[in-house]
């Protein structure tokens, strides 16, 4: 076998192999906590974009934001959103979750969200977005490395953030 075709196998382990230890250090983080983080695995009706543009994805109609409620009350909303979004041409697009949660009334100033590209100019195996509800974060992950969504209840970090590492401004 030629070094040509060992090489993308390699990068792509490392690539699932990062995107999973995100997820880890997300629910590692949470275990330093009393409070168990909840996972939600939202399947999608097709893991591929489809052909045709969306503006934007169509929210859900039978869940509603609970300002008063906690993060796990939210989460399902939280959840739905991100679903709907995966399931658009801009599912890679960290943008598409960040306006999507916007839209659901979900506040803008206690967002995060990684880069869409690598250091490099490559696209993201994987992106995170979380929203800081009190003492807890809405965390979700979607990419080509995570497969389906996945979405978290996690406690907030020490200094306040609910992600770790670089995150871009959500300055649009």
């Amino acid at each position: 076998m030629s070094p040509h075709h060992s090489e993308p196998r390699r990068a792509r382990s490392v690539g699932t192999s990062l995107a999973w230890l995100a997820v880890g250090v997300t629910l590692a983080l949470a275990g330093c906590s009393n409070a168990a983080p909840t996972l939600s695995a939202q399947p999608s009706a097709s893991a591929a974009p489809s052909a045709s543009a969306t503006p934007s994805p169509a929210l859900p109609t039978e869940r509603a934001l609970v300002p008063e409620g906690t993060a796990e009350e939210n989460l399902p909303l939280f959840s739905d959103v991100i679903a709907a979004v995966w399931a658009t041409p801009d599912n890679v697009a960290g943008r598409a979750y960040i306006d999507a949660l916007i839209a659901a009334g979900f506040d803008r100033s206690a967002m995060q969200v990684t880069p869409d590209q690598t250091t490099v100019g490559n696209p993201a195996e994987s992106i995170q977005f979380s929203v800081r509800w009190g003492d807890e974060c809405l965390v979700g992950q979607v990419g080509p490395a995570t497969g389906t969504p996945v979405t978290a209840v996690v406690p907030v970090l020490g200094e306040g953030s609910c992600l770790v590492g670089q995150t871009r401004p959500i300055d649009w």
